[in-house]
């Protein structure tokens, strides 16, 4: 447990029914004259940016809308983002979307100066400094990008993907609106949910986590394991939607606080070069790392288990087993791939995937049980 810690949050936070209604107070506060609303080309069509264009137009205030956000974007093509976007003129900047539209805009207000590139904030993050203040609306209950400090974009020329890590990324205000997640197909809802559960779990096992990362960490698990199937597989369980949105959000607090593990670390390279979503690449690894991790965080496993399973394990050991199967059930229940063969990745290069994973030591720093270049390996091998 660390003995300084901090927590770092947006600085409003709006859900409940018809939560997209703030947006007229937000607006009006911020002083804003033209909005820059960034999205996808599918969420644009399905009409789930219609509400928050209602309210902009009943404001009078001017906007423009980017719809070719792309998933998971190179770093180059947020440059391109940015460049267009600082030609708008805009002050304020509305995301709603999934992890990728989110880490896009908020790159984007950072990047409205000719002081730093996206590539120069790759090699130094800390000149990232806020210029257009941001709305984050999440469309999927899964990455927490709404509320975190980090914008994850691909490096192509090395295969793999990196975080930009500054407070500057820090939304200035968040909408949670269960009508943004309500009509999600279990396919695309799952691998953001399992992405939730990754979250959660690693925080919790962190070797930074702290108070204040175990409060929303335990939250976010609780709600997870409680909700993620319901929240998928049951198209009206608005409840178990409307928990998991909290369990996101939750998560990504988590992350502010304390940091991922081995799962996502290990996972990025297979983002990066093979495009596998970063939902299902977590979940992947998540239990092979759960498994391997499992000597140095049983303890914290049990902890756990006493406040989500409330099962009759009486042992450390069989608690910490027995958080390990639920995971590796819901992993199941879901029916996301366990192996990189059921995406058509038919021969990884494992040695580029261990150079590669490797790399992330800003994330396997924080794993409890060290990892070396041959346990990289053996847990890769167990997902071929």
């Amino acid at each position: 447990m660390l003995e300084h810690y901090s927590l770092k949050l947006p600085k409003e936070v709006y859900s409940g029914a018809d939560a997209m209604q703030n947006l007229t107070q937000i607006m009006a506060a911020y002083g804003t004259t033209k909005v820059g609303l960034f999205t996808d080309a599918m969420l644009r069509k399905l009409g789930l940016i219609d509400e928050a264009v209602s309210v902009i137009e009943a404001a009078g205030l001017p906007y423009e809308v980017i719809d070719d956000a792309p998933v998971e974007p190179p770093y180059e093509a947020v440059q391109k983002l940015a460049d267009r976007f600082n030609s708008m003129n805009c002050d304020l900047i509305l995301a709603i979307g999934g992890g990728s539209v989110m880490d896009a805009a908020k790159l984007c207000s950072v990047l409205a100066t000719d002081a730093y590139t996206v590539k120069d904030l790759l090699d130094d993050p800390t000149q990232a400094k806020k210029q257009v203040k941001t709305v984050m609306v999440p469309t999927t209950a899964g990455t927490g990008s709404e509320a975190t400090p980090n914008a994850i974009v691909a490096v192509p020329e090395k295969d793999t993907k990196i975080g930009i890590v500054n407070n500057a990324l820090i939304a200035d205000a968040v909408i949670l609106d269960v009508k943004m997640i309500q009509n999600l197909p279990p396919k695309v809802a799952s691998g953001p949910g399992v992405d939730t559960l990754c979250h959660a779990i690693e925080c919790f096992t962190s070797t930074k986590a702290n108070p204040f990362s175990d409060t929303f960490a335990l939250d976010a698990l609780q709600l997870t394991m409680d909700n993620l199937e319901k929240s998928c597989l049951e198209k009206g369980n608005l409840e178990a939607k409307r928990a998991m949105q909290l369990a996101s959000f939750y998560g990504g607090i988590a992350i502010t606080a304390a940091g991922t593990t081995a799962v996502h670390a290990l996972s990025y390279p297979l983002g990066g070069k093979y495009h596998v979503p970063h939902g299902v690449s977590n979940a992947i690894l998540l239990i092979p790392v759960m498994k391997f991790n499992k000597p140095a965080i049983a303890e914290r496993l049990a902890i756990a288990y006493d406040r989500c399973l409330h099962g009759d394990a009486q042992t450390v050991d069989a608690k910490a087993d027995a958080m390990i199967a639920r995971m590796e059930e819901i992993v199941r229940n879901l029916n996301i791939p366990t192996k990189v063969a059921d995406l058509g990745v038919t021969d990884p290069d494992i040695d580029f995937l261990v150079e590669a994973g490797m790399q992330q030591q800003r994330l396997l720093v924080n794993n409890m049980r060290e990892v070396t270049p041959e346990d990289a390996r053996a847990l890769y091998e167990q997902i071929i």
